[in-house]
């Protein structure tokens, strides 16, 4: 495993406790916060690759967090997970920079393969930033 950082936001402690178990298990570094400022309280003093983040939760819902950690944590990738999923909910937390939308219950192994490809989508978008700086520090040197 690539030592992929996880951050599960979720009121339901049983539910993010259980999960954070079976992804370490995996070998992934998993984190958690209990609701939306928590989760972006620990954003400001960790990194995380891709966020699980919950719907619904009290204060502030899942659509403002994810609407925050786009605008602090632009290339950290968010996974919407939810029981009580919306289509209208789902489109707009995609419109909003959501990588995926799962609904509750989900399979671990779904959700592992899900975290892959959004962290591999965040290591591919960090890539082609460094390759863009890189040509124009040649290019500001003549090069």
């Amino acid at each position: 495993m690539m030592n992929i950082r996880v951050l599960l936001v979720d009121d339901e402690e049983q539910f993010t406790s259980l999960l954070a178990q079976r992804l370490a298990a995996r070998g992934f570094i998993a984190l958690t916060a209990s609701n939306g400022d928590e989760a972006l309280a620990r954003l400001d003093q960790e990194e995380a690759d891709v966020i699980i983040l919950d719907l619904f939760m009290p204060g502030k819902s899942g659509i403002d967090t994810l609407q925050e950690i786009k605008r602090v944590k632009p290339l950290t990738e968010v996974i919407m997970l939810t029981g009580h999923a919306t289509v209208e909910m789902a489109i707009k937390g995609m419109t909003l920079g959501a990588f995926d939308f799962l609904i509750k219950p989900t399979e671990t192994e779904e959700l592992v393969e899900k975290i892959t490809k959004a962290y591999k989508r965040k290591a591919e978008q960090q890539d082609r930033i460094r390759q863009a700086e890189v040509a124009n520090i040649l290019k500001s040197k003549g090069w």
